[in-house]
């Protein structure tokens, strides 16, 4: 089965997201998306990140309804701080049924080649870019017969932004599924600013 990773911290998970990985499914030969709940990127500040449990339950229900998405929380239980290569390295000897896709954003992309073995990830796996955004990319990259540009819409829509209107206590509506939005307003997270 031909799996797309889709790694990120989900703090929160949004609209952005699910729209993203639904484009990849139409657009490529993936049969499933995975979202790889990250703990904390070593390239981020963690200040405004939710517990690792938190995350994962609001994952959890917002794709809990398509059955072509998956949570995988094997980045909760590496040593960290984490890196890419290693859970590819992990996924593959415990997965080698399947062949990983890497879902990037562009804004990933254009410094990819500072990620811990970005080389081996390169030859070995299939990445799909989809657009965050004009950036500058490194032709190795950019022209690798691994490496999958995607005509998607541009989603300005940002977790960063989500949090800050709901610190402002504002109308995160439409900008998450409705599921999130509830549970969300319903609680304090984001909101103690």
């Amino acid at each position: 089965m031909k799996i797309g990773l889709f790694f990120g911290s989900f703090n929160p998970i949004h609209t952005g997201h699910l729209i993203v990985a639904n484009q990849v499914l139409n657009a490529t030969d993936v049969t499933k998306i995975w979202f790889v709940l990250s703990p904390q990127s070593p390239f981020k500040n963690s200040i405004d990140l939710l517990p690792d449990k938190e995350r994962l339950y609001f994952l959890k229900l917002a794709i809990d309804s398509n059955p072509k998405f998956k949570v995988c929380d094997i980045e909760l239980k590496l040593p960290q701080p984490n890196y890419t290569a290693t859970t590819l390295a992990m996924l593959n000897e415990k997965y080698p049924q399947h062949q990983f896709y890497i879902l990037m954003g562009e804004d990933n992309i254009g410094s990819f080649h500072k990620w811990k073995n970005y080389a081996w990830i390169l030859d070995t796996f299939k990445i799909v870019v989809y657009k965050r955004g004009k950036v500058t990319t490194q032709d190795e990259i950019k022209n690798h017969q691994n490496v999958t540009f995607l005509d998607t819409a541009l989603l300005q829509i940002s977790s960063t932004w989500i949090r800050r209107l709901l610190a402002e206590k504002k109308s995160i509506k439409y900008l998450v599924p409705d599921c999130i939005e509830n549970e969300l307003n319903h609680c304090s997270f984001y909101q103690n600013k």
